[in-house]
């Protein structure tokens, strides 16, 4: 029996026929932190793990003030203007005081959230590394089950999101803004080799000759850092607001698809999925390790320790495992 009432069973199968109600219910379920909550969404997602995977998923990341909303606004539309199903798992910062998101995804995304083809799920980061919450993954789960066959993921850009979206995707969207002649200095090399396409946004007006250079630099760099790869990202120019550039977004997406294969995306996902067990197992022990009455009784006196210098973080840490595993 799910929070809502419902068995699991029944929410599930009306999560597959597309009930967007059932759908909300799901993804607030897997979503909570609540202890109670977590062997409920388990047995939900073991109910819709068959009609998981089928989704074509992309991960769009990029610095603040790049025009991500925007961009996926924009290829959004256009794809469900296609008559495709379009979901978008917009991570959001998360607020100190309150734990919710700050930016406020529908509003920023509101001419797409209207469409009857795209579901937008606000979801906060919660603090999570990268800015990727911890349950996105199962949130991507049950948006491909209630047959949603795009899934765009947007992280908030900073920090290590990059890398973590790349690690649940198919294929990685790094958007880059035109800038006054140095704009590789401010995107890291790791960045551009985990891409899978660069796009450089805002391709109009008087910015359109600057995002046209700034291609050209990028198409320059990756033909020295893509050296031996297989997979050579293309760098296209887009303009979400008169919507050049945006079917050849998809189209790129589409060839990528195409040059991974059947196999090719069936490993990837695969190891996908082993890194997302180990890093469950990681979680799962860093919250029992805090939840541990022996931990908790010395861990007040250790942190004190540490922060004036009597101890250092290492030995601190020693204890603390020691207190866990009694006997070690």
């Amino acid at each position: 029996m799910t929070a809502g009432g419902m068995p699991s069973e029944k929410l599930a199968a009306a999560v597959c026929d597309g009930d967007r109600r059932a759908l909300a219910q799901a993804l607030t379920l897997v979503e909570s932190t609540r202890t109670d909550h977590r062997a409920q969404a388990d047995a939900l997602l073991r109910q819709l793990l068959p009609a998981t995977g089928r989704a074509t998923r992309i991960g769009v990341s990029g610095a603040p003030g790049v025009g991500k909303s925007t961009f996926i606004e924009a290829f959004g539309l256009h794809l469900a203007g296609e008559g495709r199903k379009v979901a978008v798992l917009a991570v959001d910062p998360s607020s100190e005081i309150s734990g919710g998101s700050i930016l406020g995804d529908k509003t920023r995304m509101e001419r797409l959230s209207r469409h009857p083809n795209a579901f937008i799920r606000p979801s906060p980061s919660g603090g999570a590394l990268g800015g990727v919450a911890r349950r996105s993954r199962e949130t991507l789960m049950v948006m491909e089950a209630a047959g949603y066959d795009v899934a765009l993921i947007e992280t908030v850009g900073v920090g290590q999101s990059e890398t973590a979206v790349a690690e649940m995707t198919d294929s990685f969207l790094l958007l880059l803004a035109p800038a006054g002649g140095d704009e590789l200095q401010g995107i890291k090399k790791g960045v551009i080799e985990l891409a899978d396409l660069l796009v450089v946004t805002k391709a109009d007006g008087e910015l359109k000759p600057a995002a046209e250079r700034a291609r050209a630099d990028y198409v320059a760099a990756l033909a020295i850092l893509g050296a031996g790869s297989s997979w050579r990202p293309a760098v296209l120019t887009c303009s979400a607001v008169t919507g050049q550039g945006v079917a050849e977004v998809w189209r790129e997406v589409l060839r990528h698809r195409e040059a991974l294969g059947p196999a090719g995306l069936a490993a990837k996902r695969a190891a996908q999925s082993k890194r997302w067990m180990w890093r469950e197992v990681e979680e799962g022990l860093i919250a029992a390790l805090r939840a541990d009455t022996e931990v908790a009784a010395r861990l007040g006196a250790l942190e004190l320790a540490v922060t004036a210098g009597r101890a250092t973080p290492g030995e601190a840490a020693e204890e603390l495992l020691r207190a866990f595993r009694p006997g070690a």
